[in-house]
């Protein structure tokens, strides 16, 4: 009998993430464990990648090995590794956080046009602080003995590929701003840096075998090439089935639609199609990491924070919360922007503040989806929904009054450990397209319905929360030349 069994792996920002798949969608085992990220001063966000391979190793020594089919890995992306020659890396990873190359990106971002962006993505995306070839001018202008050791710039799920099968490769959606809407490297993008394009590691589809394990107790198990966490949890959440709308929550928030059809939206990320697959998506850049901020700064628990949203009603004294405490990504694509509660009064208590902590996640959620609504031309009324933000009944049912829809929520596991799951069954032929997987293989809850009353009045208050993001923009970047002023002197 064929082996039908499938291991799914998501290295994500906090954590490595992985669970063992029957052939029915039934999670057999699961691991989960996290790692540091290093912060140095405003900008830099790092990691080490050597965590991200020591946790893979260590979930395939616990998982049992026997009728394994295959592993699909997915990781975050925009975070980027300078590896040298012999597959070791140079440097600490650049985590998708990691703002130092602001300078690099605005500059890079004046040299190619409207038109340029277009024809390329299919989008005006700009080239931000995230981008692989503003990282890449950063570290060959600071870091040159760095980048002169460079053979590959890699992201994680490739550098964890490297290391478990000795072969170099990554895949096309991962590469965000580096190829075009033919899955190919973009000649003109890799010209903006002089050797950027000799560093750039071979392309393979996502379903493809890139290699097998070469030792360890999983020896010889091939290894599907995998994608970005993003894109593998937005289709295995639902974006698989054409028209559909995806909600993944986790250190941020993505959004995501699926549909064949685009209009050129500023904000708005179009993946390149790929098995008849076109998504659109807005990943913004504070989600669960908000809630974390928040419990970290008010020494109260996760748990407890929970229990206060939950007891707690939206009232006169609840503030608005801007949950851009690094900057944002969709729509708006400033590193600038910065956090705030408005509206703050004597009344105004920790649990207001928690309460608004998870409003104010929600309204960046509404922003973006209300863009890409606009890129894909759909507008669904059931949205499907995974990751860790949505354990919480409350913050769900918080997140169903202001985007004012009906959400179902995953049962069977973290969105980017079913998506890797599914791109591991098509790539061994358990499962002959996305969609056929993702019907056998991804179980819903029953959905959350919005109340229609609380539904009108975050509706007032979204417009508020537009006007105030705008308004912010320019304090934000007022205060931070500030503040940077102060530093030096």
């Amino acid at each position: 009998m064929a082996a039908e069994r499938l291991i799914g792996f998501d290295v994500g920002t906090t954590a490595v993430k992985a669970a063992v798949f029957d052939k029915s969608g039934a999670v057999e085992a699961r691991f989960v464990e996290n790692y540091p990220t290093q912060r140095r001063g405003i900008a830099f966000v790092e990691q080490d990648p050597e965590d991200w391979v020591r946790l893979i190793k260590k979930a395939l020594r616990i998982f049992d090995g026997n009728e394994i089919a295959a592993i699909g890995l997915c990781s975050q992306v925009n975070t980027h590794i300078f590896v040298d020659a012999d597959g070791n890396a140079l440097c600490p990873a650049i985590v998708w956080k990691d703002r130092r190359a602001g300078d690099e990106a605005a500059s890079l971002d004046a040299q190619v046009t409207s038109k340029q962006k277009q024809a390329w993505w299919g989008v005006p995306m700009p080239i931000d602080s995230s981008h692989a070839i503003a990282r890449m001018a950063w570290v060959a202008k600071n870091q040159p003995d760095i980048w002169s050791k460079t053979r590959w710039v890699m992201l994680p799920k490739d550098y964890c590929m490297l290391k478990l099968t000795g072969k170099a490769s990554t895949d096309p959606l991962s590469n965000i701003g580096l190829v075009d809407s033919y899955l190919n490297y973009i000649p003109e993008v890799l010209a903006l840096v002089p050797g950027a394009a000799q560093r750039m590691a071979p392309l393979i589809a996502i379903t493809e075998i890139a290699g097998s394990i070469k030792q360890g107790a999983m020896k010889g198990t091939p290894i599907v090439s995998g994608t970005m966490d993003a894109w593998a949890g937005l289709v295995g959440t639902g974006g698989a089935k054409d028209q559909s709308t995806i909600y993944l929550s986790g250190t941020s928030e993505i959004l995501g639609i699926s549909s064949q059809k685009v209009v050129p939206t500023a904000g708005a990320i179009v993946f390149p199609k790929t098995h008849g697959i076109q998504v659109h998506a807005a990943p913004t850049q504070n989600g669960g990491d908000a809630k974390l901020w928040f419990s970290q700064v008010s020494g109260i628990t996760m748990n407890d924070m929970s229990d206060m949203v939950k007891e707690t009603k939206r009232g006169s004294a609840t503030p608005l919360f801007l949950p851009q405490l690094e900057g944002e990504r969709a729509p708006h694509w400033n590193p600038n922007l910065r956090g705030a509660f408005l509206g703050v009064s004597r009344q105004t208590g920790l649990p207001d503040l928690a309460r608004a902590v998870y409003e104010g996640v929600a309204f960046s959620a509404c922003q973006a989806l209300n863009t890409i609504k606009k890129s894909a031309g759909v507008n669904s009324d059931i949205i499907s929904c995974g990751g860790g933000g949505f354990r919480s009944v409350t913050w769900t049912q918080i997140r169903a009054n202001i985007l004012n829809k009906n959400i179902r929520t995953l049962i069977s596991g973290e969105p980017g450990v079913l998506g890797a799951v599914i791109l591991a069954a098509i790539g061994t032929g358990i499962h002959s397209d996305f969609e056929t997987a993702h019907t056998a293989l991804a179980k819903y809850s029953d959905d959350y319905y919005p109340d229609a009353k609380e539904a009108d009045v975050y509706s007032s208050i979204f417009e508020i929360y537009k006007d105030a993001i705008n308004v912010n923009a320019d304090l934000s970047k007022r205060l931070i030349e500030l503040n940077e002023f102060e530093e030096i002197q």
